[in-house]
């Protein structure tokens, strides 16, 4: 069960297989984090951010996670817009359900 929210019926082959990757992660923690921004912003990357975003993929869980949360610093070769919106997407100053 993936827990998104949208369909694919409206996207490209390459669009489908990162939606279905994201949420399909290993862990429900990444799953959420990605799935839910992969969710999101799908349809409004360019097809650079979409390279940058498969390469994230790729990374194990564990070091996506440290990244996003800011408990460990992102290597510079993974530093990118792409994971600047990530970030940004899961950033909250307020409780999201009250």
């Amino acid at each position: 069960m993936s827990g998104s929210t949208r369909t694919s019926a409206n996207l490209d082959i390459r669009r489908r297989r990162i939606l279905f990757r994201a949420w399909h992660r290993g862990t429900r923690e990444m799953d959420l984090l990605m799935g839910q921004f992969v969710d999101a912003e799908i349809e409004s990357l360019s097809d650079g951010d979409l390279d940058e975003l498969e390469r994230l993929i790729e990374v194990p869980d564990r070091d996506v996670f440290g990244w996003v949360t800011g408990e460990n610093e992102t290597p510079g070769n993974y530093r990118s817009a792409v994971l600047e919106r990530l970030r940004a997407f899961h950033s909250h100053s307020a409780p999201v359900h009250l």
